[in-house]
């Protein structure tokens, strides 16, 4: 390593600063600027420490233990577990006890508690305000605002248990009562004038009470009363319409057409579930809405199945319009037929050589199935939504399902599309819309009160297709798969469907038909096949009722 030796010159001479007055003035300024300084980043401090953006949690505010003790007494709350909750307050037994009964009593199915920002309060103690969401079972939810004060023992927080902290009127001489107000059937009238009731016809037990108050629901209150007379002081909420109108409801209904339904559905030798619909084709007007079991779940307008080859006349639409296909089209009908799996007719029938009508009128999966490469992948849903109105949102008078017929996923799916399967949803009221406007040419949109409103957009069907459509489900009738109905009087048409539900589940069996001015449509679940479960279901229905609907 090599050492650097630096070599001493000549000695400096000392410097002396200037002297006066600008030395002196210039060291006074230094001084005041550096107490200034001082002075600024103790200032800085304190409000970065204390009062700042980044001020530390609790440093000047309510202990941050006390805000979670609140908390974890809401969520307890929240959630049922009363003990637990009752262990954080200062009296753990009444707490949970009165939490329990408030609860019960007013048949509140969930607290949604939320707590806001806690603050000082006097004696050292923290409140907490919090927003209570109580949802009555049934009927809505009651939302109102309280607050909880927690006070310090040895080393923990707890809550000052007080009966106002459950609801500010909650006290010793004042309690809360649930009242639910009579919500009996509404008074209803068929389109002739006539009384409906549930009564005669069981079936329109959920329509008549979803027809009430335009289907505002039940009704009841939340009152506050008197612990010792029972008086109501107030009333702290109140749930459905305030009013109820003694008016009659009127309806699109006809009570001659809703007691055959009823009828026909009764007859349904094994008692199984089952929905009808029938409605006027030329102003879509509901006649009847029948249901087996009568009460409960309104399946026949807002149950979910596959439609099954009733929704054949939309895919003959579709290929009718295309041009893919005229009625006296060769269209080979073979056993089976695989697309990704195989498809098969009902008893695995074939007719070779047939034509599009034989092929319709014996409803053959595989004919249908082979025609799938004449239409583009969104061909059905599009042909469903723009002639017959399927996915538009309706406005029926009650609440209803409006079907759904997606793009399909693979040609698989496209496939079973083509035969009603795949993931297509409807249900009896619309394909008694599909089979009304098939024969119309037009849709209408299904309603069950008069003047509803109407916000569907639709094209009508072309002449020509109508026309086939209403030749087509004729010939199905006197020769093909809905020849249970070809002893009728009148021009009847029809189609039959077969709709798989599971791999160890029966198929449901469907019939739509038309006679005069009435489109009807029927769904047994588990009917096996729809000229053998729904087909003697509208023939007593048809049998029943001789007129046309006009």
């Amino acid at each position: 390593m090599t050492t650097h030796h630096s070599t001493p010159g000549p000695p400096l001479a000392p410097w002396d600063p200037p002297q006066g007055p600008g030395r002196r003035s210039r060291t006074a300024l230094k001084a005041v600027l550096a107490v200034l300084l001082v002075l600024a980043l103790t200032a800085l401090g304190l409000y970065v420490a204390k009062a700042g953006p980044f001020a530390r949690a609790g440093a000047n505010g309510p202990d941050p233990a006390a805000a979670a003790q609140a908390r974890g007494f809401l969520a307890d709350w929240s959630q049922d577990r009363l003990d637990a909750a009752g262990a954080r307050t200062t009296h753990p037994a009444e707490a949970s006890r009165v939490l329990g009964s408030f609860t019960s009593g007013l048949e509140i199915t969930r607290p949604r508690l939320t707590a806001g920002v806690p603050r000082a309060a006097e004696g050292g103690a923290v409140e907490v305000p919090f927003t209570a969401r109580m949802p009555v079972k049934d009927l809505g939810t009651w939302t109102y605002t309280s607050r909880l004060t927690l006070r310090q023992a040895k080393d923990a927080w707890l809550v000052d248990w007080k009966l106002s902290l459950v609801h500010p009127r909650l006290s010793n001489v004042a309690k809360f009562r649930l009242e639910r107000e009579d919500t009996s059937e509404p008074k209803a009238r068929d389109r002739h004038g006539k009384t409906l009731t549930s009564a005669a016809t069981p079936s329109l037990a959920p329509v008549l009470a979803q027809l009430a108050d335009g289907g505002a629901g039940p009704r009841g209150a939340i009152r506050l009363v008197d612990r010792t007379s029972g008086d109501v002081l107030r009333t702290e909420a109140r749930f459905g319409a305030k009013e109820v109108s003694e008016e009659p409801v009127r309806t699109t209904l006809d009570s001659d057409w809703q007691s055959a339904a009823e009828h026909a559905l009764a007859a349904e030798p094994k008692h199984r579930n089952a929905s009808l619909v029938a409605l006027r084709s030329d102003t879509g007007e509901i006649l009847a809405v029948a249901n087996s079991p009568a009460g409960g779940f309104n399946r026949a307008v807002s149950g979910t199945y596959a439609p099954g080859s009733t929704f054949k006349i939309v895919t003959s639409s579709a290929l009718l319009m295309k041009d893919a296909v005229r009625p006296d089209t060769i269209v080979d009908c073979p056993k089976q037929l695989v697309v990704g799996k195989e498809f098969h007719n009902v008893e695995t029938s074939s007719f070779p050589d047939a034509t599009f009508r034989k092929d319709f009128t014996e409803s053959c999966n595989t004919a249908f199935i082979s025609l799938r490469g004449t239409l583009a992948p969104t061909a059905l849903g599009d042909v469903a939504r723009e002639y017959y109105g399927i996915g538009q949102e309706w406005h029926i008078g009650i609440p209803s399902y409006d079907g759904s017929v997606p793009a399909p996923k693979d040609e698989t799916e496209k496939a079973a599309s083509m035969i009603g399967q795949a993931r297509i949803q409807a249900n009896p009221l619309i394909m008694a819309s599909v089979t009304a406007t098939a024969t119309t040419g037009r849709f209408r949109m299904p309603h069950l009160v008069p003047d509803p409103k109407d916000t569907t957009k639709t094209t009508p069907l072309p002449a020509r297709v109508s026309s086939d459509l209403r030749t087509l489900t004729r010939a199905t009738v006197t020769e093909g798969t809905a020849r249970v109905l070809a002893d009728l009087p009148g021009e009847i048409g029809g189609k039959t469907g077969t709709a798989e539900v599971s791999d160890d589940a029966p198929n449901n069996g469907w019939m739509v038909a038309r006679r005069g001015n009435v489109a009807i449509a029927c769904v047994v679940e588990g009917g096996v096949t729809g000229s053998g479960s729904a087909g003697p279901i509208l023939h007593e229905l048809l049998s029943r009722v001789p007129g046309d609907g006009s």
